[in-house]
């Protein structure tokens, strides 16, 4: 016996299927500045300095693209890779600044924050713009280290989508002696003193201890490097457990926390799923999963869930992140229960178990073991970071679809009451 919609529902679920669309479109600035040739230089470096996906990861942002004239002034200077990037970051105010709202601001002058200002890398105000309304119509922008001079000036809106995205053009680069400042490559920093000086000196002064662990980072900074490191409280109550592993037990624990992959925190954001790690070794998979949790970001080990508490460094190829726990390898830990809720579909022998039992097991578990029967699958997504951001960009969050799902749930669920 079939049932088809009373008349009454054929509105709303019209109007279920329309916002479920809507929210399942995420922009993409790698498609939009395509459809504009006057832009591929400029859209080639957003990719190539890894920028675009952390547009694609933000709302409420204006991109100020300038055409590939202008472009071709910036590149005459043979700037780096990290200055371009620096210099381009500049570019995107991370507020919404469509065609209208710019010929109306309040008092006529506004001060918008920018991605460089996010870096944390921007010496005092560097990271803001100035955009101001001028006599005839003009909307001029500058730098506001620039000594309040306002070099370029708005041209057109090349595509607006209220008010999750603006990109407009603008007349030409925005000059600041901040962000063309020569950056130096990540590979020339010290990624131990990084670490030490934003709240993981522990794990960072672990890791020196142990040369082979450290070479192992240190071979991967140039090809791409993403690191995850226990704050010092964490790793600290951590270091008993630690002691008590054999050598390579110890060295695996540590790469267990590096992936030989450069990845933003929004490409984390858009790629949820399984991550080698510098520890991953044939059968010995060593991996864990990387879940959206609301606007966090969780890594998740059969024993352990760690949040991204901060970003210490995002320079392509490296970036360094701050987390919560330590990351806890099934492989050299499997007889422990120590997530704050059970596992999913545990084994037998992998049952969460009475605090008791779990100190008996205590020496057993920390003796490095190769879990090859593990039911993880072998493959990782490590290499989606390398495809063209055209691939990836595009993607919807883990977080997106539940609000499409939630959002769908209650006009259907007002569908039954009608």
């Amino acid at each position: 016996m079939h049932h088809h919609p009373r008349p009454a529902m054929l509105p709303v679920l019209a109007a279920a299927f329309l916002l479920l669309a809507t929210l399942s479109q995420a922009h993409n600035i790698t498609r939009i500045l395509a459809q504009h040739p006057e832009f591929s230089t400029f859209n080639h470096y957003l990719n190539l300095t890894h920028l675009a996906p952390e547009i694609n990861g933000r709302t409420t942002i204006t991109v100020c693209a300038v055409d590939n004239s202008a472009m071709d002034d910036l590149l005459s200077k043979h700037p780096s890779i990290y200055t371009v990037k620096n210099i381009l970051s500049l570019h995107v105010l991370l507020d919404y600044f469509g065609a209208k709202k710019l010929h109306q601001i309040t008092n006529g002058t506004a001060l918008a924050a920018t991605m460089y200002q996010a870096t944390g890398t921007a010496p005092g105000s560097a990271g803001f713009v100035n955009i101001t309304d001028l006599h005839g119509g003009k909307v001029a922008f500058g730098a506001e280290n620039n000594d309040g001079t306002l070099t370029s000036t708005f041209v057109k809106s090349v595509e607006e989508i209220p008010y999750n995205i603006s990109v407009i053009q603008i007349s030409k680069i925005l000059p600041s002696a901040a962000a063309e400042a020569p950056a130096p490559a990540p590979a020339q920093q010290n990624l131990t003193s990084i670490m030490s000086k934003h709240g993981c000196k522990v794990f960072a002064d672990t890791l020196s201890n142990f040369s082979d662990a450290l070479s192992t980072f240190n071979d991967n900074l140039d090809g791409g490097l993403t690191v995850f490191c226990p704050l010092d409280d964490a790793f600290k109550a951590f270091l008993p457990k630690f002691k008590n592993l054999t050598a390579s037990g110890k060295l695996a624990l540590l790469e267990f926390h590096g992936v030989p992959v450069y990845q933003s925190l929004a490409t984390l954001k858009s790629n949820n799923g399984l991550q080698n790690t510098l520890a991953t070794d044939g059968a010995n998979k060593f991996d864990f999963t990387v879940q959206n949790d609301g606007e966090d970001v969780t890594l998740k080990t059969r024993l352990t869930t760690a949040k991204i508490t901060n970003t210490i460094i995002d320079e392509q190829p490296l970036a360094v992140f701050a987390i919560s726990k330590v990351l806890l390898p099934k492989e050299l830990f499997k007889g422990e229960a120590l997530a704050p809720a059970p596992a999913p579909e545990p084994s037998a022998a992998d049952a969460p178990a009475p605090a008791k039992k779990g100190k008996k097991k205590k020496k057993a578990a920390d003796a490095p073991a190769a879990d090859a029967n593990s039911d993880a699958p072998a493959d990782s997504p490590g290499d989606a970071a390398d495809d063209t951001a055209d691939d990836s960009n595009g993607a919807v969050s883990g977080g997106s679809y539940g609000n499409v799902v939630v959002a769908l749930g209650l006009v259907l669920g007002l569908s039954l009451v009608l």
